[in-house]
């Protein structure tokens, strides 16, 4: 028996390109929703938040957009919500993990995934003496990632310096980077996995041949003229991957975004030449490709929403946290 739908969702964003395809979905499954855009604004810890379930649609890449007080409001939102017991959906604890590459690392070993050996550094020195420590190629990221922001690969410590020295150069948020070993595919593409409520949902392999901007929405992703060769968009070839729920590295994820919290996320892994898979980012504001979604007949949206409902059943409602 299907639960009463809610009168509202609160959908929290800074990217209106992002909105429509979910809100779209939500409206689809009854929803009425409520859009609420942050980068500025106010918040009264004694004055409770409106009713309804909350959705966290925000990137680690809005500063690129302009909104460069998002990811700090937000993290005092959630807090907010969380305090007055709002259910929300990727909250806090999802929200901090996927403002970190260095966090997610530290996730993905506690819970014995494999990971390409990484370094977070601050500043020039020591940026210059975590590259010398790599044994072969490596490339840099921005802790604070999306977009593949301040993704390079360098095969020796002195190419990192004149990169340093170059201008313009953009160290990221806080100017924490990343460090991470390079890891040699014999093909030129990374796997996803997404999983929406602790399900596997489908997994697709994104061309690397182009770059590294692999975000899959169709807003990055115009179609192009060459739609009948099945190419996807200007930054990628996107296709179905035949991993499954009952691959071991897919179940690893399950475990993990379940004792984390981590309810909607995209993981993405690199395989070897020996086989070896590598597993270096969580996306918890993940989006889908609408393309490949009706060609595998799933539509990642629409499921978002349809869990959307399940979470907003009375008894799955949290507990006020401490304060």
């Amino acid at each position: 028996m299907i639960s009463p739908v809610p009168t509202q969702i609160n959908v929290l964003y800074e990217n209106p390109a992002w909105i429509p395809p979910l809100q779209e979905a939500l409206e689809t499954e009854g929803f009425h929703v409520r859009l609420v855009h942050v980068n500025e604004g106010s918040i009264d810890p004694a004055t409770p938040p409106p009713q309804g379930v909350w959705i966290n649609r925000i990137s680690p890449s809005s500063h690129t957009r302009g909104h460069v007080h998002t990811v700090e409001l937000t993290r005092q939102l959630l807090y907010w919500l969380e305090s007055h017991g709002r259910r929300v959906v990727n909250g806090l604890s999802a929200f901090e993990l996927e403002m970190s590459k260095f966090r997610q690392d530290l996730v993905l070993r506690r819970h014995g995934i494999r990971t390409p050996r990484t370094v977070l550094a601050v500043g020039r020195e020591h940026l210059l003496e975590a590259a010398a420590a790599f044994d072969g190629p490596f490339i840099t990221k921005h802790d604070q990632g999306g977009k593949g922001l301040g993704i390079q690969l360098f095969h020796r410590p002195g190419e990192l310096e004149k990169y340093l020295d170059r201008e313009g150069f953009d160290a990221g948020p806080g100017a924490r980077m990343i460090l991470q070993q390079y890891i040699r595919a014999p093909e030129p593409f990374i796997t996803r996995v997404e999983v929406v409520g602790g399900r596997f949902l489908f997994a697709m392999r994104s061309s690397t041949a182009d770059g590294f901007e692999l975000c899959p929405s169709d807003v990055c992703n115009p179609m192009p003229a060459d739609r009948a060769n099945g190419r996807i968009g200007a930054t990628g070839l996107f296709s179905r991957s035949p991993i499954t729920a009952e691959d071991p590295l897919v179940q690893s994820y399950l475990r993990l975004c379940n004792e984390e919290r981590i309810e909607i996320a995209g993981i993405e892994f690199v395989e070897d030449a020996r086989g070896n898979r590598y597993t270096y980012d969580i996306n918890g504001t993940t989006n889908y490709n609408r393309t490949l979604g009706d060609r595998i007949g799933v539509d990642g949206m629409r499921e978002v929403a349809r869990y959307v409902r399940w979470a907003a059943e009375p008894s799955r409602l949290p507990r006020r946290i401490a304060c």
